[in-house]
């Protein structure tokens, strides 16, 4: 994990062979987890915005490794969410100007409709290409590259929208006392991570498990 982080990369070929299968495959093979072992519970549970749905939060930053080790495992895994669970990445810098950067060009991407399908893109760029995309000359020009408008980027980028939504995942990293990322909470009250099922292939099977609970726990 990265800042204040534990090694916990995951081979390649390890993290395509899990995305094949399917949620419920996943759940049914998946060992049982164990509350303070495997995740934890909040002591004090967080509000969460969607409604009815279950929420899952994703800390995370373009600029963190072990994230973009975890980004094949997770784009599978976000193809087959149930209909009652809300997915929302919130970008972290602990201080970084170029982590909070990469925030805004996650945001960015949100508001052009462009994220879905541009993050693993953004992943490669940064870490495999070495596109310094916390440059926003650089990013802009990389974002026109791909056929986006290089004009509503940058307004987007520098608009009052975009900072007041990193003014809020600040908040929400404090709240949720976040101390290191990749990182991810279930309905304001489980919090789970690589390092404590084993390795970034087994959470999906982790986060399925914690939904199923977070469901139950609300009655549905």
């Amino acid at each position: 994990m990265t800042s204040f982080e534990h090694p916990s990369r995951t081979r390649r070929a390890l993290v395509a062979a899990l995305g094949l299968g399917a949620i419920g495959v996943r759940s049914a093979h998946a060992q049982a987890l164990v509350e303070g072992q495997n995740y934890t519970r909040l002591r004090n549970p967080q509000p969460v915005d969607s409604g009815k749905n279950i929420e899952v939060l994703y800390f995370f930053s373009y600029g963190c490794p072990h994230c973009r080790d975890f980004d094949p495992v997770l784009q599978p895994w976000l193809k087959q969410l149930p209909a009652d669970v809300e997915f929302r990445r919130v970008p972290v810098d602990f201080g970084r100007e170029q982590w909070a950067n990469l925030g805004k060009v996650l945001y960015t991407l949100e508001a052009l409709g462009a994220e879905k399908s541009m993050t693993s893109e953004v992943f490669a760029a940064v870490h495999d290409k070495k596109v310094p995309l916390w440059d926003g000359k650089a990013f802009f020009d990389w974002a026109a590259s791909k056929g986006l408008d290089r004009k509503k980027v940058e307004d987007t980028y520098n608009s009052f929208g975009v900072t007041s939504r990193m003014g809020r995942a600040r908040a929400l990293a404090k709240n949720y006392n976040v101390q290191s990322v990749p990182v991810v909470f279930v309905d304001g009250k489980f919090q789970v991570s690589a390092d404590k099922v084993g390795t970034h292939a087994q959470m999906p099977a982790a986060m399925d498990q914690l939904i199923a609970k977070a469901r139950a726990e609300r009655g549905k």
